[in-house]
């Protein structure tokens, strides 16, 4: 009897531990103050450029035009040339920095001799992996996907790891800088009907992970960002809410968290849905009956459209 008493003694104590680290975690968003403000010349202390993949639109925009607004110069990385110029001109009349645009398809494993020439001589301090794509504009099994799947590996993971490789060098030699890997919340779990990306997104995730062991004695923060929802081209413009937020307040909020772990959610609400989600049986997302209604709703959505 005094063992059991013991032994749910110790239960007790360790879920209370576990509530305590969760209430901890929920205030980074609810108290940022508690955790340390940054102040506005920290992410110039990093360097001078920032670069960002992905930038002609959504988040890979939004990193652009506020890191900007934050005192870096901007070098744009996209297979989009006339949306790069449309933001690089608005970031050069709206905050006087530089901007360097690079023209270059993530799809594609010949293209970064290409951008390593074109950031030769640059001091970067800042790296957003941002570039990803999805397998199919709407969620599906695997096989009724596109024939894909290697422009998705190319550009959800070859693509980190390849820039990585090109920035850390030198952030490595100036014992500093910061990389933002943008993973996704679907990387979290094995996440049905999104097979190929939520797998992808789980490497980013991981990769950042280990990186940040690896590298966090050498100065260099490394963190990944794990959203839900955000509006963007990729999410088909989803109308905002409580829960799926602009690409602009959801950056501007993540920024403000970039000294707070390993991964972020980057947003209270994101937090709070990842907390819901953790709670949910994995065998509740994988069943069938469940992938069946979502895939119902979709497809009567589309049949609306």
């Amino acid at each position: 009897m005094e063992l059991l008493q013991q032994f749910f003694t110790a239960l007790g104590l360790i879920l209370c531990l576990q509530l305590m680290l969760k209430c901890i975690g929920f205030s980074k968003y609810l108290f940022p103050h508690l955790w340390g403000v940054l102040p506005t010349s920290f992410f110039q202390t990093m360097g001078e450029w920032a670069v960002v993949t992905g930038a002609g639109d959504g988040i890979g925009k939004a990193y652009s035009i506020e890191l900007a607004h934050r005192g870096m110069n901007i070098v744009m990385i996209s297979r989009t040339l006339e949306k790069m110029q449309k933001v690089a001109l608005e970031i050069e009349q709206t905050t006087g920095r530089n901007v360097k645009i690079i023209q270059a398809d993530f799809t594609k494993n010949k293209i970064y001799d290409h951008v390593e020439e074109n950031l030769e001589g640059l001091e970067i301090g800042i790296l957003v992996n941002n570039v990803g794509m999805l397998h199919s504009p709407d969620p599906c099994c695997f096989l009724a996907a596109p024939d894909n799947d290697e422009n998705l590996i190319n550009c959800n993971v070859i693509s980190a790891v390849k820039m990585t490789r090109l920035v850390l060098k030198q952030m490595e030699q100036r014992r500093k800088g910061l990389i933002l890997n943008i993973s996704s919340a679907f990387g979290s779990f094995p996440c049905p009907l999104y097979a190929l990306y939520s797998a992808s997104k789980a490497f980013v995730t991981t990769f950042s992970k280990a990186l940040r062991a690896e590298y966090k004695s050498k100065g260099i923060i490394i963190q990944a960002v794990t959203p839900y929802g955000v509006s963007t081209p990729m999410t088909k413009n989803q109308s905002t809410n409580m829960i799926t937020k602009s690409s602009r307040d959801f950056v501007r909020e993540s920024l403000n968290h970039v000294t707070h772990g390993s991964e972020t959610f980057g947003c209270l609400a994101h937090a709070i849905l990842g907390c819901i989600m953790n709670q949910v049986p994995t065998w509740v997302i994988h069943s069938s009956r469940l992938q069946e209604c979502f895939l119902n709703i979709i497809n009567a959505k589309l049949n609306k459209e």
